[in-house]
């Protein structure tokens, strides 16, 4: 389904991406399962529970931004990466009006994430 560059297996607990850094590979579950949270106010706070077939970095990918949120193997975990240059051929395919409203649509809810990030800060 996915062209896979390579895949990685993650032990228990173990960090496969951490919010806020830089990268833009997207990832697939092939087994185990991936927690996505994000720390606010010092707590961590888990957003979804990824399964085997599904994805997550999808965001820093398509938007060029910092991760929001980290993930974590539940469980002895192996992901796949999707083979970057691949996408990039296909991402490059799309009518260049749907690529700038795909970008446009993650940099706002990147910019919702941050106000909502900030609001949350400040009510502590």
């Amino acid at each position: 389904m996915y062209n896979i560059s390579y895949e990685k297996t993650y032990k228990d607990g173990w960090v496969i991406i951490k919010e806020g850094s830089y990268g833009d590979w997207i990832y697939v579950v092939m087994s185990g399962k991936v927690e996505i949270s994000r720390t606010i106010n010092g707590k961590k706070n888990v957003l979804e529970v990824i399964k085997p077939g599904e994805i997550f970095g999808e965001l820093a990918f398509l938007g060029s931004i910092r991760r929001t949120a980290t993930a974590r193997a539940v469980g002895e975990t192996m992901v796949g990466i999707i083979d970057r240059e691949f996408l990039d051929q296909e991402f490059n395919k799309i009518n260049p009006d749907l690529k700038t409203i795909l970008t446009a649509v993650v940099r706002r809810l990147r910019k919702m994430i941050d106000r909502e990030q900030a609001v949350l800060n400040h009510e502590k």
